[in-house]
């Protein structure tokens, strides 16, 4: 499979074990329309919403050579770094890293 993701793609793609499930299934045909298109784009973006919003502000001290290794980080990632702490804070919150 990955031979037919570079060929298609035209370039060399390592997927993690998450997109690889996600693009199996897409081509197997597993993913089904909702009836209610409207409606579930309503709760996604109320969802996405209430999971995204940063309604309280913390101070914390960290090293200097951290920061600086943060930052590369987030200008690697395209994004200000104080949003890429934001998110390996929420998920490690969130169970989804240890």
């Amino acid at each position: 499979m990955k031979n037919k993701i570079q060929k298609t793609k035209g370039f060399s793609t390592d997927f993690d074990t998450e997109e690889k499930e996600l693009l199996v299934s897409i081509e197997h045909n597993k993913w089904k329309s909702v009836v209610n298109l409207e409606e579930e784009m309503m709760f996604a973006k109320e969802a996405a919403a209430n999971a995204l919003c940063k309604d309280a502000r913390i101070n914390i001290r960290v090293s200097s050579v951290d920061l600086d290794h943060l930052k590369q980080r987030a200008a690697y990632e395209g994004m200000p770094y104080q949003t890429l702490i934001a998110s390996v804070l929420h998920k490690y919150a969130a169970g989804h890293i240890a």
